[in-house]
């Protein structure tokens, strides 16, 4: 079992840490472990499967609306 801290999540989901914060808050998000009265991490194994979680984003072209 891997503990990720804040700069390695924030790097592998590619969100600031502002965003990792707000989508925890609303349980979107992976919960923080606390590891120490000032340190906090997240599991490595949740946080790849939040990712694989993910539906990839398909930008819709301007064509795709006259059909």
């Amino acid at each position: 079992m891997r503990i990720l801290r804040i700069n390695e999540v924030a790097k592998q989901v590619g969100l600031s840490r502002t965003t990792i914060w707000r989508l925890e808050r609303s349980q979107e998000f992976p919960p923080r472990r606390k590891l120490a009265p000032n340190a906090v991490g997240w599991l490595a194994d949740e946080i790849e499967e939040w990712i694989r979680s993910r539906a990839p984003v398909q930008a819709q072209s301007p064509q795709d609306d006259q059909g």
